[in-house]
């Protein structure tokens, strides 16, 4: 994003907000993903391509969210944790693109207890990225 943009923090949605993915979510995301992980395989469009989410301690699951923090505090790449009041419910993952065209890619999940939330948050994230984000071209994969 531009030097210029201010990063949005917060979204709230029907039955979820927001907020930057960091270190202090270890336990409850570990919690959330390693709940789901059919789930989040079965979801359209999670990329997955690395593998992910396979099982894994909560050591290696805090070197992640250290990861996302400082892609965030970077501005190289976002990724919010989804809350249902302190619960963490899913994540939306926002990076730049590779492919010609597009400036960025985006998805999300959330956890099985909470799939009626899936197409919810796509809409809403998408929604907020054609809103408050300066992206010409976003690639996300449509609900089916």
């Amino acid at each position: 994003v531009p030097d210029d943009f201010d990063v949005p923090t917060l979204l709230e949605g029907p039955g979820f907000r927001l907020e930057p993915l960091g270190p202090e979510h270890n336990e409850r995301d570990h919690a959330a993903w390693m709940s789901s992980i059919e789930h989040i395989h079965a979801t359209p469009g999670f990329p997955g391509a690395d593998g992910w989410p396979r099982p894994m301690d909560l050591g290696a699951n805090l070197r992640d969210l250290e990861m996302h923090r400082r892609d965030f505090e970077t501005r190289t790449g976002f990724t919010w944790s989804v809350l249902d009041g302190d619960e963490v419910i899913g994540c939306v993952y926002l990076y730049p693109s590779d492919e010609d065209g597009i400036d960025a890619r985006v998805s999300s999940w959330v956890r099985a207890s909470h799939a009626h939330l899936d197409e919810a948050l796509w809409r809403a994230v998408n929604d907020w990225l054609e809103r408050d984000w300066p992206f010409e071209v976003v690639s996300d994969h449509p609900r089916t």
